[in-house]
């Protein structure tokens, strides 16, 4: 319907004009979105100004043993369709794919998956066009209101992700993240992207997957490497937001490491904790990530160990979730050094990542040119109203740093770097090389 609002007695052509559209159901594109618009006119016949906007809902479960046939979830999402496109990581398909198609079989629901491998070097433009030539006219053609279900960790999130808001501009994905780092970070997030040179993540756009399903359960068959790696996601929103978070990871992380998050034993306590740290993290994560889905403003606290790994993490091929560790322990040393922090908090943080076998220290971090570069970098990323690096006060809250001069970047890095060889692990993390898990 559109409702045309003269704001005084004169004629349209001599008055400003506001004329608001609010379409019809009916008219919908697809039943996972919605917007409305408006077009004011100056009445001058010279100019007039356009606001759009539009609306998602991006939900978010847990769930258990989610290909069990007896479990409807993703049934009652594409038995009406008739068919369900999946991309689905190559590892998972030699996991899970007999499950995968026995699900959609025993509910009849016809089945067209693509095997995609997603590795970190395989985060490229190349992989995003793939996957875009499978969801097109030479593939399956996939529909505008048609939910594609992405299956795998953080690169096929982010590269499938990225796809599906290319194909038809936009279209709708579910989200099962099968790593930890999926299941808790990049599988429910919004920005979908790819990496360019010597940067990561430089390329991408804002599209969140309308439901992420998080179903710890493909824990189980994760190289504990992935599952300790992917805990720095976790423990920057415990530091950042979520004390009890944190509590609950310095009492019980390394045994969830070992442990696969509960799904190699029998421990029925053990799963309820597991659960709890999954939904907080979770929720800690979209309390911010979700209600500023486009990055409109730069408040936020999931970005703590973010700001100068983007740019050494390639540099060294570390981990993502060590090049992450890295960088919140150095900025606790930063905070510390800030007089942000205290000594003793900043000492709880760097041993929680070391409990669990993260790192702590990399020399690269004495680079001052990346270091720097990294800064300008994100700089330019976030807006260049500031670097807006987000540094922790205390356990639970953080604050954000506008800038950090070179002097004191310096001096921090010799403050953190004197801490940690004093440390037994000099820093070093497990398995912190991409070549340590076979993804270089």
């Amino acid at each position: 319907m559109v409702q045309a609002k003269p704001l005084n007695d004169k004629t349209a052509s001599e008055s400003n004009q506001i004329i608001q559209f609010n379409h019809p159901v009916k008219y919908r594109t697809s039943e996972w979105y919605t917007g409305h618009g408006e077009i004011v006119a100056s009445g001058d016949n010279r100019s007039f100004e356009v606001s759009a906007s539009y609306n998602l809902k991006a939900t978010v479960k847990l769930v258990n043993d989610v290909l069990n046939p007896e479990n409807p979830t993703l049934a009652e999402i594409y038995s009406s369709l008739g068919r369900c496109v999946a991309i689905v990581d190559l590892t998972i398909d030699e996991l899970y794919g007999e499950a995968i198609r026995k699900y959609f079989e025993y509910h009849e629901i016809s089945l067209e998956l693509y095997p995609c491998r997603a590795w970190e070097s395989d985060k490229t433009p190349e992989t995003v066009n793939k996957i875009l030539s499978y969801l097109g006219k030479d593939g399956s053609d996939v529909s505008r209101n048609e939910p594609v279900l992405v299956m795998g960790g953080g690169v096929l999130s982010d590269v499938a992700g990225l796809a599906c808001a290319l194909q038809h501009r936009r279209t709708p994905y579910v989200m099962i993240g099968t790593t930890v780092i999926a299941a808790i970070d990049a599988g429910p997030s919004p920005r979908t992207c790819t990496n360019g040179s010597q940067f990561k993540n430089s390329m991408g756009v804002y599209h969140p997957p309308v439901l992420t399903l998080v179903d710890r359960t493909f824990f189980r068959t994760l190289e504990t490497g992935h599952v300790r790696h992917g805990m720095s996601e976790i423990i920057k929103m415990a530091v950042t937001d979520d004390p009890v978070l944190f509590e609950l990871m310095e009492k019980y992380g390394a045994r969830l490491v070992e442990t696969h998050f509960a799904t190699l034993v029998d421990d029925a306590e053990l799963s309820e904790i597991a659960d709890e740290v999954i939904y907080r993290a979770l929720f800690s994560y979209m309390k911010h990530e979700g209600t500023n889905m486009f990055e409109t403003y730069q408040d936020r606290p999931h970005a703590y160990g973010h700001t100068w790994s983007p740019r050494f993490e390639p540099a060294v091929k570390l981990m993502h979730g060590h090049a992450v560790s890295i960088g919140m322990a150095f900025g606790a040393s930063l905070a510390a050094e800030m007089g942000w922090l205290s000594i003793a908090d900043r000492d709880r943080i760097i041993g929680l990542c070391t409990s669990m076998g993260l790192s702590v220290y990399h020399p690269i971090l004495e680079d001052m040119d990346i270091m720097l570069e990294g800064q300008k970098n994100m700089r330019r990323k976030r807006g260049e109203g500031g670097l807006w690096a987000p540094l922790p006060t205390t356990i639970g809250q953080c604050d954000y740093a506008q800038d950090v001069s070179s002097g004191l970047l310096q001096k921090a890095v010799e403050h953190h770097k004197a801490y940690c060889t004093s440390l037994p692990s000099g820093g070093k993390g497990e398995e912190m090389y991409l070549s340590d898990l076979g993804l270089a």
